[in-house]
């Protein structure tokens, strides 16, 4: 399944994924987030509101001088204490748990981000040649059930999510309004994204993991397996992301259809993607291809959605002494 290689953070989200099923069975409502500026070990210990806070422990650092420089002048890592507690109402019992996650700036690594083009060159017919079951998944389950408890974790590892962040600042404009679909508690935009951007708003599976996501403007719960449609006007955004999860979709085209709809004329998808993935839930003719077949089929999607040729760039990064990082490649059409 999709994890991180960083092993602490993996520790974590299962533990408190595992907490959660352990102690919230009886109360399935009783769980809410917030974020707080500051929280002691006193107040962490002593608080008895029924939420998650996030406070940061390393916080960003100022304003950079320039944006060349942000990639050394801002932290590598963000970490928050994160308090959880369940059952509270007039019958819960309530526990409280508390963990640290760390949030990966993409900043301040030492890795480097090589860019290589990949040529596209499967030409699609007329007609999508897709059958019902391409878009077979193992897991036919409710989605929002298999997404309920949040996932504080990372489903590609710290090179993969650098490379992202730095193909981001380097293809994003300030002043861009910016819409992540498919989101969750980090986006991997710059850190600066958060004060430079006009707007970042957010689709996805867990309204919890959004609300834990410091960067969004605003954000909608959506299943879009299920509503594949955009709660947002013609012509609100200059760019769409979406984040290795275009192999979840079973209506990919349906949605990028809205995606191009909701994008102002000149604005572009950027659809990010790496090896890893949930099995279970991905579509069935996705785990028969390739990384080369991936793009391939993006950009057959995105072609049938409206767009024209996409373009396609392997931006993995390159790792001191390791060869064996998650890779990341980058499908982006313009409107």
């Amino acid at each position: 399944f999709c994890a991180s290689d960083n092993v602490d953070i993996m520790k974590i989200g299962y533990w408190l994924a595992a907490t959660a099923a352990a102690s919230c069975a009886p109360c399935s409502n009783a769980l809410s987030f917030s974020r707080v500026k500051s929280m002691t070990r006193s107040n962490f210990i002593q608080s008895t509101a029924s939420v998650i806070f996030f406070s940061d422990i390393a916080g960003s650092s100022p304003a950079c001088a320039a944006d060349k420089d942000k990639m050394q002048q801002n932290p590598r890592y963000v970490e928050s204490e994160v308090q959880m507690k369940y059952g509270d109402d007039s019958k819960g019992n309530p526990r409280t748990r508390g963990v640290f996650v760390r949030k990966f700036t993409g900043d301040s690594t030492p890795y480097s981000f090589p860019t290589s083009q990949i040529s596209l060159v499967k030409e699609w017919p007329e007609s999508p040649p897709f059958t019902p079951k391409d878009f077979f998944r193992a897991d036919e389950g409710d989605d929002e059930n298999f997404y309920t408890l949040p996932r504080l974790v990372y489903h590609i590892d710290e090179p993969a999510v650098a490379s992202l962040t730095q193909y981001y600042r380097a293809n994003i404009q300030p002043g861009s309004s910016v819409l992540d679909i498919c989101s969750s508690w980090v986006s991997h935009y710059p850190l600066e994204f958060k004060d430079n951007m006009k707007r970042i708003s957010a689709t996805g599976m867990n309204p919890l993991e959004m609300m834990a996501n410091d960067q969004l403007t605003d954000y909608e719960a959506r299943n879009l397996n299920v509503n594949p449609t955009l709660p947002y006007e013609d012509n609100s955004f200059d760019v769409v992301t979406c984040v290795v999860s275009i192999d979840y979709l079973i209506k990919p085209i349906e949605i990028l259809k809205e995606a191009r709809r909701v994008l102002k004329p000149g604005g572009k998808v950027i659809i990010s993607q790496s090896n890893r993935c949930f099995p279970s839930k991905a579509i069935s003719m996705w785990l028969n291809m390739n990384d080369r077949q991936h793009l391939e089929l993006i950009n057959g999607y995105l072609q049938y959605a409206g767009f024209g040729k996409a373009q396609a760039y392997d931006i993995t990064a390159s790792v001191p002494g390791e060869s064996f990082n998650n890779p990341m490649f980058i499908v982006e059409v313009t409107k």
